[in-house]
């Protein structure tokens, strides 16, 4: 099963790269037959609108999963394990009931809006909104996992990382340097 979600984070990686080069070649396509030809690629500016909402999405939900969205945990890391475990579980909570209107309010414009086309494109508008089920069903399951694993004590509060605390931060994690306490060698 482990190999199956692994497949699909790596699958939804792919779809955002392919996404962003779909755009990057629209914008950048009709930005040179505009001053080059003076002409232009009628969709490329609704196609890239929705290239782009895609994108989002889709990086919010890799984001869910690796916990890498910004945040404060300043309170938590102070309470006593008790207290932080029902802090996070409350946080969850919050997180499961804004989901869920997500995930109801993206059905219900998808619904409405599936007969009406784009100008451009004549693409649905319910593959539109259709963006915000992308997101709001995987984040959903992906709250409903992290409580799970929380409430039975999967997932220790004491040292889990649920938010990054600063894009720095996220940068230093993933290149550490060394510090004062380990010198480099000089040679």
């Amino acid at each position: 099963m482990v190999r199956i979600i692994e497949f699909c984070f790596l699958m939804l990686k792919v779809a955002i790269a392919l996404l962003l080069a779909g755009m990057v070649v629209l914008v950048f396509g009709n930005v040179v037959l505009r001053y080059a030809f003076n002409t232009g690629i009628t969709y490329s500016e609704e196609l890239s609108r929705i290239f782009f909402i895609w994108l989002t999405f889709l990086g919010a939900v890799i984001a869910m999963r690796e916990h890498a969205h910004l945040g404060v945990d300043s309170l938590l890391r102070r309470l006593p394990p008790l207290g932080a475990k029902v802090a996070i579980l409350c946080g969850q909570a919050l997180m499961l009931g804004a989901t869920w209107l997500m995930i109801s309010g993206s059905w219900t414009q998808t619904l409405i809006n599936l007969h009406v086309a784009t100008p451009a494109t004549g693409i649905s508008m319910g593959f539109f909104y259709g963006a915000g089920l992308a997101f709001g069903i995987p984040a959903f399951l992906i709250i409903l996992w992290d409580a799970f694993c929380v409430l039975t004590g999967r997932i220790d509060v004491a040292t889990a990382e649920f938010v990054r605390d600063s894009e720095d931060q996220a940068v230093l994690d993933d290149h550490p340097t060394p510090s004062l306490a380990q010198p480099i060698a000089k040679p």
